[in-house]
């Protein structure tokens, strides 16, 4: 088994790890501490966030790109590893200061959840996670996230037993965080040996980590400003409606995007060596795969939600339902657009199309927020989500369709949408069966994905991609 199929298998295994526990956790969290305390938590993580963002700038997409293209190379791996690691460190601690600043003067209500956020923020100055990926080191970081989350789950279901304990319940998930980074940094320091970096050195990264947390900042404008503005203008309870829909829709991105994760270190690595042909057939599969995935879970999603909803969440959270039938479209616009930006676009250093694309739907997603919110809530926030998706996907197709068989990809995504329109007729069939309705559910997801899967087939082999196979 290549080593890129191993990183794959290894990252996958971890989202789908974080996929399944916030499943198992989640009904008893949703009736525990109820969808006012759900929304707390959501506002002052997304508050929190802001501080996080800040304290990482690019470094992520910056750091696992530089990684990757000088790992061959040990001297320059050590230097711009130390220079990197470095900036994140001191720019880290200080933006904790202004948030410690901050919470301790301003925040009047909740103070203590607001601190234990400081946890999340300080993940942040110790996180390696884009020096493992750009050395394709997943193995380590996989076992170990793998046993901090599932001990984490473990200490929820013990310590967390009724409505006021949202500060046990803020303290366990921040604190994870923060373990989780501080234990993968051991193997780091011995496999790159310490190395005093210059203010020279370290002043190098400055702009380059600033150019790339543009797009991280404008991202955040309609993946976290969303939950802001809910709570400033609407209320806690419906940022909790909110989340929740939203954590229901995340789930096959976050498959998604732990194969692009996996990849995007060799396509970084191919592209310095200039490897145009290996990059586009791995760029074709993985458009396929997000393609398949992205598009079956949206119509699965909105054709099931008003049953599962009420059955996962409890009957206290069945508004969710109605945000996840709107919210599923948006998984297909981020499938595709997550394959372009990971695979093409950060790998080729065309940041200037990451940056454009991003700040337009930043807009579209602010000026949309403001007008509907007021009057709409939480259905508000989500047309100016779809909305802002739909056009960080249009605009970046549309820069780089001289480079890359754009109309291909169209073609092929059109083809799985209408695969998962019919899957979709036939489960809103089925939910007219005289049965019991949870059974009748599960039934739904099993002839549904059954369905989508042989439909997705007949179109893949018709048209030969299925025997593309690489083995790079």
């Amino acid at each position: 088994m290549t080593s890129l199929k191993k990183n794959i298998i290894y990252n996958s295994t971890y989202q789908i790890l974080l996929i399944i526990l916030p499943i198992i956790t989640s009904p008893y969290i949703s009736r525990v501490l109820g969808a006012k305390n759900i929304g707390i938590f959501s506002y002052s993580q997304a508050f929190a966030n802001y501080f996080y963002l800040v304290a990482m700038l690019g470094v992520k997409n910056y750091g696992n790109r530089t990684i990757a293209k000088v790992r061959d190379n040990d001297k320059e791996l050590r230097i711009n590893f130390w220079e990197i690691y470095f900036f994140q460190i001191l720019f880290g601690i200080f933006v904790s200061l202004i948030y410690i600043f901050i919470v301790y003067f301003y925040i009047k209500v909740n103070k203590s959840v607001y601190y234990f956020q400081l946890f999340f923020i300080l993940s942040g100055v110790f996180d390696l996670t884009w020096c493992y990926f750009g050395l394709e080191e997943f193995k380590s970081t996989t076992v170990i996230s793998m046993f901090i989350k599932i001990i984490d789950v473990i200490a929820i279901f013990i310590f967390v037993r009724d409505v006021d304990d949202l500060k046990i319940y803020t303290f366990l998930i921040c604190f994870a965080m923060i373990f989780n980074q501080i234990v993968l940094i051991p193997y780091i320091l011995r496999k790159i040996p310490f190395l005093m970096p210059t203010i020279k050195g370290i002043k190098r990264h400055i702009i380059p980590n600033l150019i790339l947390f543009i797009p991280v900042l404008a991202v955040s404008f309609y993946n976290i400003m969303d939950k802001l503005m809910l709570g400033i203008i609407s209320t806690n309870t419906e940022v909790g409606f909110y989340t929740y829909a939203e954590n229901i829709t995340q789930i096959p991105n976050t498959l998604i995007l732990s194969i692009n994760n996996a990849v995007m270190p060799r396509m970084s690595n191919l592209a310095k060596k200039k490897d145009s042909g290996n990059s586009l057939k791995l760029i074709n599969i993985l458009m396929l795969l997000a393609m398949f995935i992205s598009s079956g879970c949206a119509f699965g999603l909105l054709s099931i939600s008003n049953t599962l909803i009420p059955w996962f969440y409890g009957k206290e959270f069945e508004r969710c339902a109605i945000f996840v039938m709107l919210l599923s479209p948006i998984i297909i616009f981020k499938g595709w657009a997550g394959v372009l930006r990971t695979q093409y676009i950060i790998p080729n250093n065309k940041d200037r199309i990451f940056i454009i694309s991003l700040f337009i739907g930043a807009i579209v997603n602010i000026v949309i927020n403001f007008l509907l919110i007021p009057q709409f809530e939480g259905i508000g926030a989500i047309v100016g989500t779809f909305a802002a998706e739909f056009a960080v996907c249009f605009v970046q197709f549309k820069m780089v369709y001289k480079e890359i068989d754009v109309l291909k990809y169209l073609k092929d995504g059109i083809a799985f949408i209408v695969c998962g329109v019919l899957m979709s007729i036939v489960i809103i069939l089925m939910g007219y069966l005289n049965i019991n309705k949870i059974v009748n559910m599960f039934l739904q997801i099993l002839f549904g994905g059954i369905i989508y899967t042989a439909l997705s087939y007949i179109y893949i082999k018709k048209t030969r991609e299925i025997n593309k196979y690489i083995n790079i």
